[in-house]
């Protein structure tokens, strides 16, 4: 057992934002997972920030997230109404601190006109085509709204039916779904 991971192997989050037609949507599911099995089926892991202005969800260990989401809304307030001014002093801040160089989380950040998505290597990524996902179950999420993106849905259905496109596929995602438009 020399090669155990201290912590369980927590699995489980998938976040999606769609920008479609003057709306941005960010659903994230409920499902955390330790190994296979679900310790938690309506975790809430999307979070209105900046007076309700901005959506943020995230991925990966919660309490990493929260010092992040913190850290953002901080940002927020010394630059309002300047999201992707603010991701880029985050992910600045996040690259070059001792301390949160160690967090593991990652965040998609939205506004009425923009996503971004922020990561601990420095990355702000604006997506192309208006959706980005992340998380265990991103990848189906993301494949699933950009074929919906093009239809006559909104941006909230084609976040939901996405979403529960992912939970049908991902083992780490469920349909408990916390669903944000702007």
């Amino acid at each position: 057992m020399a090669n155990a991971a201290p912590f369980p192997d927590w699995h489980g989050t998938t976040i999606l934002a769609v920008r479609k037609g003057g709306s941005t949507v960010i659903a994230g599911d409920g499902q955390v997972s330790m190994g296979q099995t679900v310790v938690k089926g309506n975790a809430r892991k999307v979070r209105r920030l900046a007076g309700g202005r901005v959506v943020a969800g995230f991925a990966g260990a919660t309490a990493d997230a929260f010092t992040l989401i913190e850290r953002l809304e901080a940002k927020l307030e010394q630059y309002p109404e300047q999201l992707a001014r603010a991701c880029v002093d985050l992910a600045k801040d996040w690259r070059t601190d001792r301390y949160l160089r160690r967090l593991e989380a990652m965040l998609i950040v939205a506004d009425k006109t923009a996503i971004f998505t922020v990561t601990g290597v420095g990355d702000v990524l604006e997506p192309d085509g208006g959706v980005a996902a992340i998380g265990s179950g991103g990848n189906y999420a993301l494949a699933a709204a950009k074929a919906l993106i093009e239809t006559d849905l909104a941006a909230e259905a084609i976040a939901r039916k996405a979403m529960k496109i992912a939970a049908e596929i991902c083992v780490y995602t469920n349909d408990e779904l916390t669903v944000e438009t702007l």
